[in-house]
């Protein structure tokens, strides 16, 4: 990780740093140039203003209408001191006439294209002006004017050398900023990067030790940015994984254990046949130990296939609307010589009809699961009932049965996989440990909750809720309703004088999956 992902993000970025830094000074000394070279042309253009007033006053207070060079002379030399520049008079052909330098003994012609733009208004050239300098000089050429006609032209010079020793100041004193700042910048860089990859090779090392069962690795989590996300979801998929690990454990322990009692049996009880250790007037006893073994083994195969189907989406709701109450009715009086041998006394079985719109076959298992704990563990003479309440989102169903109830310490592990209590071992020894599971993984893919309420030595209720019909379900009730009424109403006699034509009533049962269709 250090040595690619690191090295890649330290060296992308410090190559952004070095490229943006070379730019910016490009950019500077474009514009650093650019803006020099017009503070030298407004300079010079200043002060070459001046100077044509200075000899265009010459002119006109010269009564043969030339201009005297003596007039003028002390003028250029000020200028000329003043900026550093040569000052230099032409007449309208370009012929000079008069240095700041040289005075009039110079000699020399400015190129016309020069000074025809010079008399129009305005010149400004970097070069050497046609030849007359000898190295590259700054040129501002103005006109002069005499009794409000062009007479001349002043051209102001400087050497552009002036630019060079500006570029070469400017150049060092950015490199040397910018090599404090290329040097702050890696240093940064260096830290920024190595915090950036931090997590991530944190990660590489929990998931190695992943890789060999060792689920106790985390992430330290340092902010709340994206990686600081990230370094808690991966702590959240290691508790997780870890929490999947024990419980794959426990699974197979509980599952080993769970097969290894029966088939124990099985195996004992055959062998004792087979080699005539068990006496033959016993065989058929030891038969019905091992055929109720079997049907055991058989129980706990297919509650974990349904936990299996449950938990890995299998399962596809086929969602009706039927009556609960009468459900739970049914289911109640499959246990019938059970509730009878312990003569209890049952409540809540009278309700009207109470719709849910769910899985009907699941829900029986839910309903029989419920129902079969209540009355296994109800006590001798006691009370099984059952409880209905509605609201305007949910409706709730409550199973409860007297008798020793649920300790508090056992409540919050009941719904785990072959989980029994110390209670329900000594009183089922058929039991695996699955129902409520089930009971749980059915109610929570419907989208519903399920409770538990016990007190010690008196009672324990089980009771989940579910999510009320759709209202487009009970709006195609309401409308199926009504038009079942009206044709009611509507329906005439059919031949009643006639004696084969007899009206057969439908069951009950019928006339309820009538009514889901």
């Amino acid at each position: 990780m250090k040595n690619s992902l690191f090295r890649k993000y330290f060296s992308i970025f410090s190559l952004c740093i070095v490229l943006s830094i070379t730019v910016l000074g490009a950019v500077l000394m474009v514009f650093a140039s650019q803006y020099f070279r017009g503070e030298q042309y407004q300079i010079l253009e200043r002060n070459a203003g001046h100077a044509a007033y200075v000899t265009s006053a010459s002119y006109e207070s010269n009564a043969i209408g030339v201009v005297e060079p003596d007039a003028i002379a002390d003028y250029y030399s000020i200028f000329s001191l003043a900026v550093g520049a040569e000052f230099l008079l032409t007449d309208t052909a370009g012929r000079v006439i008069y240095s700041s330098t040289m005075g009039s003994s110079v000699e020399g012609q400015i190129p016309e294209a020069a000074v025809r733009e010079a008399l129009l208004g305005h010149f400004a050239d970097t070069g050497l002006l046609g030849g007359f300098f000898s190295d590259v000089h700054y040129v501002v050429g103005v006109p002069v004017m005499g009794f409000g006609e062009p007479v001349g032209t002043v051209f102001a010079s400087a050497s552009a050398e002036s630019l060079s020793a500006f570029r070469v100041d400017l150049m060092r004193m950015f490199l040397i900023s910018a090599a404090v700042v290329l040097f702050i910048a890696f240093v940064l860089i260096y830290f920024i990067t190595s915090n950036l990859v931090r997590p991530l090779r944190e990660m590489l090392l929990a998931t190695q030790s992943f890789s060999q069962g060792d689920f106790t690795k985390r992430v330290q989590v340092s902010g709340f940015d994206e990686l600081g996300q990230l370094a808690m979801a991966f702590n959240n998929m290691a508790s997780s994984l870890a929490a999947t690990e024990t419980t794959r454990r426990t699974f197979v322990a509980n599952v080993s254990h769970e097969l290894k009692t029966p088939m124990t049996t099985i195996g004992g009880f055959v062998d004792g046949i087979l080699d005539g250790t068990i006496p033959r007037e016993k065989q058929d006893q030891y038969m019905h130990v091992v055929s109720n073994e079997v049907r055991r083994l058989s129980r706990l195969v297919h509650s974990m296939l349904d936990t299996a189907r449950i938990e890995t989406g299998e399962f596809r709701l086929v969602c009706v609307l039927f009556d609960i109450s009468e459900i739970i009715r049914q289911t109640v009086l499959t246990f019938e010589q059970n509730i009878e041998e312990k003569q209890l006394n049952l409540k809540g079985l009278e309700a009207d009809k109470i719709m849910v719109w769910a899985d009907r076959d699941l829900m029986h298992q839910v309903v029989y699961n419920l129902v079969e704990n209540a009355v296994k563990f109800v006590n001798e003479g006691g009370e099984l009932s059952v409880r209905y309440q509605t609201d305007a989102q949910r409706t709730y169903v409550a199973i409860r049965n007297t008798g020793e109830g649920i300790d508090k310490s056992e409540a919050p592990r009941l719904f785990e996989r072959f989980y029994k209590s110390d209670r329900s071992r000594s009183l089922n020894k058929n039991g695996v440990g699955l129902g409520l599971h089930i009971v749980k993984s059915i109610i929570n893919y419907h989208k519903g909750e399920i409770f538990v309420r016990s007190e010690q030595g008196e009672y324990a209720e089980f009771e989940f809720c579910l999510p009320n019909p759709p209202k487009n379900v009970l709006k195609e009730m309401e409308k199926e309703s009504r038009e079942k009424d009206r044709k009611e109403k509507n329906r005439e006699p059919e031949h009643a004088s006639n004696p084969f034509e007899t009206e057969v009533p439908l069951n009950p049962e019928e006339q309820i999956d009538n009514s889901e269709a």
